[in-house]
């Protein structure tokens, strides 16, 4: 599937405030962690590897490649960054390709 100037537009738009409630969630697990009973060191190295593998989640860092984007919704929902009500404006087509994908 090709996607739309206008949905690559939006999701551009999106991608970032999507990053950035993700994060605000992890933040607020990272407190949890840290504010748990249990010696500091464990916490922190807790905390660490934590940090260390929601580096790489796509909540996090995404390149951003036009082509990637049905891809790119699909884990995003599945990792439960964003839902499909997210997908509000998006074209018919990229939603029921989104869909297909991930029903698959």
């Amino acid at each position: 599937m090709e996607v739309s100037k206008q949905d690559w537009k939006l999701f551009q738009d999106r991608i970032g405030e999507w990053q950035e409630s993700w994060i605000e969630k992890i933040n607020n697990e990272y407190i949890k962690i840290l504010t748990d009973e249990g010696k500091a060191s464990e916490k922190f190295w807790q905390l660490e590897k934590r940090i260390k593998e929601d580096k790489k989640h796509i909540g996090v860092l995404i390149e951003l490649r036009k082509q990637d984007v049905p891809f790119d919704i699909v884990s995003l929902i599945k990792d439960e960054v964003i839902g499909f009500e997210d997908l509000e404006g998006f074209s018919d087509e990229l939603r029921k390709a989104v869909r297909y994908m991930f029903d698959k």
